[in-house]
C-alpha cells in the first residue's frame, strides 16, 4: 500500500466525523486526536520495529517489551486508584503473563526465538492483558462498594478477608473473562480475526492463517484468566486494613 492510498482511508474518518458533527455528538475533537495519535504512533513504531527486526538483538527486543509493559501500566492503573499500591501490583500480573507465556512458546519451540515473532505475539499478550486488568478493576471496585454490607458482615462474624470479599472477587474474575470467551465461540463465523486477515491479505495459505490465529486464540484465553486471577489474587487483601476493617474509600 502506498502513502497516496493510505491517503485515501481517511475516508472512514471523515464519515464518523460528519455523523458527530450533523447529530451534535461532540465528538470530533476527540475523533481527530484518536485519528492523529494513531498515524503519529504507528508510524513511528513501525519504523522502530524495522530496526529492531533487522538488528535481531536480544536487548533491542527486550527494551520493547519492557515499553509495552510501561505503557500499559500507566493505562490500567488510571482504574485502580482506590487500590493500594496497585501500580506494582499490574507490572507483576503483565510481567507475569508475559513470561510464563514466552516460556511455554520458545520452551517448546512453538515459535522461532525472532524479534519478529517474540515481538508480534508480546504485544498482543500485553494489551491483552492491560484491557483485562482494566476491565477487572472497574467491576471488582464496583462490587466491593455495591456489597459493602455483606463483607462487613462476614467479617464481623470472624471471617477472613478472603472470605469476605470471596464472592465480589469471583464476580469480577468471571466478568472480566467472559468477553474473550464469548469472542472466541463465534471466531470464523461472525468475525475473521485480525492476525488471520492480515496474513490473508498479505497471501499466505489461508490454512496456515488459521493455525497462527488458533494460537493466538489460545494464548489469549490463558493471557484473560491468568491476568484476572493473579491481579484479584494481588489487590482484594489491600482493600482492607491491619484490623481487617474494609477501608471505605474503595
Amino acid at each position: 500500500m502506498t502513502y497516496p492510498i493510505l491517503a485515501l482511508t481517511l475516508i472512514f474518518v471523515l464519515i464518523p466525523l460528519l455523523l458527530s458533527k450533523v447529530l451534535r455528538l461532540g465528538l470530533e475533537k476527540d475523533t481527530m486526536i484518536a485519528t492523529v495519535r494513531s498515524i503519529v504512533q504507528l508510524l513511528a513504531v513501525g519504523y522502530v520495529l524495522k530496526f529492531v527486526f533487522d538488528s535481531e538483538s536480544y536487548v533491542y527486543i527486550a527494551l520493547m517489551v519492557t515499553l509495552m509493559i510501561v505503557a500499559a501500566t500507566l493505562n490500567a492503573r488510571k482504574k485502580g486508584k482506590q487500590i493500594k499500591g496497585i501500580t506494582w501490583k499490574i507490572v507483576v500480573t503483565l510481567v507475569f503473563v508475559e513470561l510464563l507465556t514466552q516460556a511455554i512458546l520458545l520452551g517448546f519451540q512453538i515459535v522461532p526465538p525472532t524479534a519478529q515473532y517474540i515481538i508480534s505475539l508480546s504485544g498482543m499478550v500485553i494489551g491483552n492483558s492491560m484491557v483485562l486488568s482494566i476491565l477487572f478493576l472497574n467491576r471488582f471496585t464496583a462490587e466491593v462498594e455495591a456489597s459493602a454490607g455483606e463483607t462487613e458482615l462476614i467479617l464481623s462474624l470472624g471471617g477472613t478477608a478472603k472470605q469476605a470479599v470471596n464472592r465480589p472477587l469471583i464476580d469480577a474474575i468471571k466478568a472480566s473473562m467472559i468477553p474473550t470467551i464469548e469472542s472466541q465461540k463465534t471466531m470464523g463465523l461472525v468475525q475473521l480475526p485480525g492476525m488471520m486477515s492480515g496474513q490473508i491479505i498479505a497471501g499466505a495459505d489461508p490454512l496456515q492463517a488459521v493455525q497462527f490465529q488458533l494460537l493466538v486464540l489460545f494464548l489469549l484465553l490463558t493471557t484473560a484468566s491468568v491476568s484476572s486471577v493473579l491481579l484479584g489474587f494481588l489487590s482484594y487483601r489491600t482493600l482492607f486494613n491491619d484490623r481487617l476493617q474494609l477501608i471505605k474509600q474503595v
